[in-house]
């Protein structure tokens, strides 16, 4: 790596935050663009932006001025991507796999194409189709576009359901009998060296559908462990993608893994991984767009990881409540996102509790769990 490296980041949000924070290890010259003037982002990096990632002309002139340019949402400007590409800035994850992953119907057929399991599925274009589709029933119906953190998902039980159901373009898929849910995050750079961390078990939270808590490494057998390892590896290596790519998957009752979605992009699901494993996945990320080896992904602790979430009925400027007592519980660590104003299931931080073993984690998860409280 020679000289200082420009790296800019659309998205200011908080997985951009501790990516800049691990950036700083390898002085990086960070560049951020969000269209919210108090990003999380703002104050941590070394020039912001104010701007649309969605508009084409604001993300092709912020990433002239980058030497690379990575994301940490999606729902970018695919387009401005391709033709800074071809300009000779590098770009990762690079706009084809980009333009794959922010459709889910086209996330689909990737997975049909290239053999890679995952639930049963069909594309729908509007509500008409939603109706004649009705014996593929129970599923869930996903937007194809916008959709996160649970927005743009409806479960439809029958056809009874049906007024639940979108009227934009959609995927319904096959309603799956798991028995957990887990991710893998994987990691690959230039020189295709790939690495894994550890499989993790998500817990959701049962009314707003976003990850509630993780538990790492997850209580699998090692068998499905190395499945689930070897199959995002193939997912990765199918995208001929370089970053990191988190691949969260079903583990159905009958054995088999399933994948469920991607994304292209540091996650929740690896939010653990900065003080649980030798590597931080916001680290490996860095390391594979910069094209350096890739980190140990072994684990150093067991950990749980729970979601700060603003409380029901605040809506304002953030304050927290329990801080000091939860600090007080050996292996508990809080990352705040800096996010000036709450809302009710708003992700302001998480905390990550540590435990010589898994239970002695939950454990103490278990005890601080409802001590923490963001309102307004």
């Amino acid at each position: 790596m020679k000289g200082e490296v420009k790296l800019g980041i659309l998205g200011g949000g908080q997985l951009g935050r501790m990516l800049i924070q691990a950036g700083l290890d390898f002085n990086l010259y960070t560049l951020v663009l969000d269209p919210d003037e108090n990003a999380p982002c703002k104050d941590v990096c070394h020039e912001f932006y104010v701007g649309s990632f969605r508009d084409f002309d604001t993300v092709y002139e912020f990433g002239r001025n980058c030497d690379i340019l990575t994301i940490e949402i999606e729902h970018v400007n695919a387009d401005a991507l391709e033709k800074l590409e071809q300009e000779g800035v590098k770009v990762y994850p690079d706009a084809k796999t980009v333009r794959t992953i922010q459709d889910k119907g086209l996330q689909k057929e990737f997975y049909s194409k290239h053999a890679i399991p995952t639930a049963d599925f069909r594309i729908l274009k509007d509500a008409e189709e939603l109706k004649s589709n009705t014996d593929f029933l129970p599923a869930f119906q996903k937007l194809r576009r916008e959709g996160y953190d649970g927005r743009g998902v409806t479960r439809l039980q029958s056809e009874a359901d049906l007024g639940k159901g979108f009227t934009e373009p959609s995927v319904l898929e096959k309603l799956v009998d798991f028995e957990k849910e887990i991710s893998v995050i994987v990691a690959r750079n230039a020189s295709g060296q790939v690495t894994a961390f550890p499989v993790v078990e998500l817990s959701f939270h049962p009314e707003h559908n976003l990850v509630d808590s993780l538990f790492a490494p997850a209580n699998v057998p090692y068998k499905l462990q190395r499945l689930a390892i070897e199959i995002a590896t193939r997912v990765i290596e199918s995208f001929d993608m370089v970053g990191i790519l988190a691949v969260e998957m079903f583990l159905t009752k009958d054995g088999q893994i399933l994948v469920n979605e991607v994304a292209p992009r540091p996650h929740n699901s690896g939010h653990h991984t900065i003080k649980a494993n030798y590597t931080s996945q916001y680290e490996q990320h860095l390391r594979a767009i910069l094209n350096l080896p890739l980190g140990s992904t072994d684990i150093q602790s067991a950990a749980v990881m729970l979601n700060l979430l603003g409380e029901p009925g605040y809506d304002g400027e953030a304050k927290y409540e329990g801080l000091q007592e939860a600090l007080a519980v050996p292996g508990v660590y809080i990352h705040l996102y800096g996010k000036k104003y709450t809302r009710p299931a708003r992700k302001m931080g998480h905390i990550t509790v540590l435990g010589t073993d898994l239970q002695e984690a939950q454990q103490r998860a278990e005890s601080i769990r409802n001590i923490i409280k963001v309102i307004a």
